[in-house]
């Protein structure tokens, strides 16, 4: 019996609407055909697609492929490209459903590799029911003479994190994804880097790390993560995924972590915090200003497969108005505008309509065929710098020497 394969990013939300989807798509259509839906972690999501050229010779119909990978994946012709199938029979409200920071990543060679159907960009979450309770803001007053709120700037969230850190309780101040897969601490890089006035680029447009703003960057970071006054301690193990967990669980006062994982904590069953988060912008360096990361995660089809048609018209369905909002119910995050402003996701999820202001402040990794092993190369570096006392200065300049090579 043919089946359409397909390629899924390991996470109960995706896992359960993707499920839901399919079934309400084949009872809609009347279409036999069973999907078989295989949940990978990320770094065997694109050995699966990519590197085993899974997408090109046909062992997967469809792929969720995170927007870091799809240059590589579009250059390695795995993906097909959708614009005469979009021409012939576009999305619901197709682009201008979406805001335009979702749509420009997987514009590459004239074509359009994929539709956005999860993301949420990198923010400051945090529990908002103790920023508020009078008791501790009483206490914080008195130990830092100052007000308690969501930190502006780095400062203020160390001395936030160290404020609520209380292991005697299982409560931590901050809890972080230190986890090397090759994402995590990268993503953490580049935002202690932009928040500091950084850029990842020099003036030729070439992948430069090794000055003043990265040093800073990555001095912060290496001390806050090994700060045991503040972290939660389970830190170097976790993923995001896991760190959204423990932040859900009730085990921190703050995470910087993606969007996605606030909305959680509203609506999977294991949160203890339901009703007392919210999200803020990131904190800054004192002279500069907050940015966000942008990274997001696309339905694409394997150049090599057998129902590419079929294919199609199952990730129409599943990018729809009412597919979107699903995702979002089930704990992901849809990805249209009118999920962001829809009533009873805000009820749900008080803080969603925020998204538009994130996306207003979010930035893009580089769009290189080298960025996957540019960003392999920070991972170690971030990695060496949190487990070893070899200066920062000296880790940015060796793997700058390292990402030269790639150039």
């Amino acid at each position: 019996m043919e089946k359409l394969r397909i390629a899924v990013r390991k996470f109960d939300p995706f896992e359960s609407t993707l499920q839901k989807l399919w079934d309400a798509f084949c009872l809609k259509h009347n279409i036999e055909i069973e999907a078989e839906m295989i949940p990978y972690e990320l770094h065997n999501l694109y050995v699966e697609t990519i590197a085993k050229k899974g997408l090109q010779n046909g062992d997967w119909d469809i792929a969720h492929l995170n927007t870091d990978w799809i240059f590589d994946a579009a250059n390695e012709k795995a993906v097909l490209d959708l614009t005469s199938l979009i021409s012939q029979n576009p999305p619901e409200n197709y682009p201008e459903g979406w805001h335009n920071s979702l749509l420009h990543l997987q514009q590459l060679n004239n074509g359009t590799f994929g539709l956005p159907f999860h993301d949420g960009p990198e923010c400051l979450i945090y529990r908002k029911d103790l920023f508020e309770n009078p008791v501790e803001k009483e206490n914080f007053r008195k130990q830092f003479g100052s007000e308690l709120s969501p930190p502006k700037t780095w400062e203020e969230f160390t001395n936030i994190a160290a404020f609520f850190n209380r292991p005697d309780e299982n409560f931590y101040g901050v809890v972080f994804a230190n986890y090397p897969d090759g994402h995590n601490m990268v993503f953490d890089f580049c935002l202690q880097l932009w928040t500091r006035g950084g850029s990842l680029l020099n003036e030729k447009n070439q992948i430069d790390i090794d000055h003043n703003e990265a040093v800073l960057a990555l001095n912060f970071y290496r001390n806050i993560v090994n700060n045991t006054a503040v972290v939660h301690p389970k830190s170097k193990k976790f993923g995001s995924v896991e760190a959204g967990m423990a932040f859900a669980e009730g085990q921190a006062a703050m995470a910087v972590n993606w969007f996605g994982f606030a909305s959680m904590c509203e609506v999977i069953e294991e949160s203890k915090v339901k009703g007392k988060v919210d999200i803020a912008a990131l904190p800054h360096d004192q002279n500069h200003k907050t940015a966000s990361l942008n990274v997001y995660w696309l339905y694409t089809i394997g150049s090599g497969s057998k129902h590419k048609q079929l294919a199609y018209d199952f990730l129409r369905f599943a990018t729809s108005t009412e597919s979107d909002k699903l995702l979002t119910t089930e704990g992901g995050i849809g990805c249209r505008k009118s999920t962001w402003k829809d009533p009873e996701i805000n009820t749900l999820i008080p803080y969603y309509h925020k998204l538009e202001m994130l996306h207003e402040n979010s930035l893009t990794l580089p769009q290189t065929p080298i960025w996957p092993k540019v960003a392999e190369l920070i991972d170690q570096m971030v990695l060496k710098a949190i487990e070893t006392d070899v200066t920062s200065e000296k880790l940015l300049k060796e793997t700058q020497i390292n990402i030269q090579k790639l150039q």
